[in-house]
């Protein structure tokens, strides 16, 4: 019903930027909030930033002040812009949206499939 689909990842060098996006398409009635997490190897999953459809943010204590979250409702896509890259911020990067699909009371959680980030050292 709902798909998410994200683009931009790369690998760039230590201290570049990146700006990902991620555009959702399918059944949308509305979307509530976004975010993006990202998944290193061997490590857990990891919220990095969110972004309700009334503005409010929050950021991972690691990229708050080099990493922006933002979105374009008519679009329906999301963006982080990623600034200062560390070779810490390797990692895939996922979109994760709260959805209200047409005849449906409530909102759904979808995924997107992924996009690697590479930062060298």
């Amino acid at each position: 019903q709902v798909q998410l689909v994200e683009s931009g990842g790369g690998l760039v060098q230590a201290g570049g930027s990146l700006r990902l996006s991620c555009a959702a398409s399918g059944s949308i009635f509305s979307i509530n909030a976004m975010r993006w997490y990202r998944q290193a190897p061997g490590k857990q999953r990891e919220l990095v930033a969110s972004l309700t459809s009334g503005g409010s943010t929050n950021y991972a204590d690691s990229v708050k002040g080099r990493f922006t979250i933002s979105r374009d409702n008519n679009k329906n896509t999301a963006y982080l812009q990623m600034n200062s890259l560390e070779h810490e911020d390797t990692a895939v990067y996922y979109c994760n949206a709260d959805v209200l699909v047409f005849y449906r009371n409530s909102p759904s959680q979808y995924w997107g499939q992924g996009t690697q980030v590479t930062v060298s050292s």
